[in-house]
């Protein structure tokens, strides 16, 4: 059997980030205000997880569809430049790649995102062939990516089929719905949702109680807290550890950087603590700078905090 070439295929969305931030709120009746900054970067959960985990080391290749203009281009150049391979996107000339505006105030933020082709992924593009050549498996934003929702159960079958593990990070429900979860979570050998989202998932009054909820579901769970760091569960096993006390210059990424660091230790073999102690480091690390990927650690850089107390 051929041994895999890469670590994760990521089957994501593309989209860049426009980010602004300042000490102002957009006002209607054509009003002017002035921000600090604006950094077009890199936006997509999945993209800035596949940059964060080719960061640390790991191959990793991306599988997903933008169109053949500038938003597109930028991204892909950007991921490439990163370390991520992207022979496997499919580039649709006259459409159009997504887009989402970030405005930064501290450590909040909104967002409005143009989907473009954010929602085009099916399951059917991410081939056996592909997944042949890895040796995991990683979603993200379930909701945005509604063509790739209802194969999702089936995608997951596949790759276990063909010896990958799986891992989806489920992002916000725009509609705020949270529906189609029950049956897709059997599937997930690595649940990484936020704690909003987690008690939304769960109707859990707390990320402890939620974090056994979806436990009894998924392999491992791993719910980001933010300032609060992170907790995971694995079977009866339960780990809590506190985020690092860095000063936070913007936290667009922060969540899916953990995510690299978490599926690192998962796929070296570690054990539930150090793993969550990477994945608080790369999250926390990645706060130093603007944007999602520009702060991302080097495996050196976060292992220097894995060992501490």
């Amino acid at each position: 059997m051929t041994k895999p070439f890469f670590d994760i295929l990521v089957a994501g969305e593309i989209n860049p980030d426009l980010i602004l931030s300042g000490d102002v709120v957009p006002t209607f009746g054509q009003v002017e205000k002035l921000i600090d900054s604006a950094v077009l970067t890199i936006g997509s959960s999945s993209a800035i997880f596949a940059c964060g985990a080719a960061r640390l080391g790991l191959k990793v290749a991306f599988v997903g569809i933008c169109g053949e203009d500038i938003f597109g281009k930028f991204m892909l150049s950007e991921m490439q430049m990163r370390g991520v391979d992207v022979s496997s996107v499919s580039i649709l000339p006259g459409q159009k790649t997504g887009l989402s505006i970030l405005f930064t105030k501290g450590t909040d933020r909104a967002i409005l995102t143009y989907p473009g082709l954010i929602s085009s992924l099916t399951a059917d593009v991410v081939t056996d062939k592909l997944l042949a050549r890895s040796r995991h498996l990683h979603v993200a934003s379930y909701f945005l990516q509604s063509s790739l929702q209802s194969g999702l159960p089936d995608l997951f079958n596949r790759s276990h089929s063909l010896g990958l593990t799986t891992s989806l990070d489920p992002n916000w429900d725009p509609s705020d719905q949270w529906t189609g979860f029950e049956a897709l979570l059997k599937h997930v050998d690595v649940f990484l949702p936020n704690e909003n989202e987690a008690l939304a998932l769960t109707g859990a009054k707390d990320c402890e109680s939620a974090s056994k909820k979806l436990g009894d579901s998924s392999r491992i769970v791993a719910i980001k807290l933010g300032a609060k760091g992170a907790i995971s569960c694995q079977g009866i096993h339960t780990s809590r550890l506190p985020a690092l006390p860095f000063e936070v210059v913007d936290t667009v990424g922060a969540g899916d950087t953990f995510d690299a660091g978490f599926l690192f230790g998962f796929l070296n073999g570690w054990d539930l603590e150090r793993t969550l102690r990477l994945a608080i480091a790369c999250g926390s690390l990645s706060t130093r700078e603007a944007g999602g990927t520009s702060a991302q650690p080097t495996l050196e850089e976060a292992m220097k905090y894995v060992s501490l107390d």
